[in-house]
């Protein structure tokens, strides 16, 4: 992927890594839900956009509840055309 993906924002912390693998801890619900945010904040994303991202650390099923939480907290909105994005200023 290029510097300017989204995933490059993904921060997770590194368990093991050598010249051929890097190990990564995947995320609780609360860190996923704050990768949702700031990810949101680059530019809105339908659910299948995240998923790409967030692929190899969460299932399509982690993101729609992270997704379900961060509407119900008013964080975020899903807009008519079923992507989402940042309300307010995090």
């Amino acid at each position: 992927m290029s510097e300017s993906s989204p995933s490059t924002k993904v921060k997770l912390k590194v368990v093991y890594e050598d010249p051929d693998v890097v190990v990564m801890m995947a995320p609780n619900e609360e860190e996923l839900r704050n990768i949702l945010i700031e990810l949101l904040k680059e530019k809105p994303m339908n659910l299948k956009e995240l998923h790409e991202v967030l692929s190899g650390i969460a299932s399509e099923d982690k993101i729609r509840r992270a997704l379900s939480i961060l509407l119900e907290q008013g964080r975020i909105l899903s807009m008519p055309d079923g992507k989402y994005r940042v309300l307010g200023i995090e």
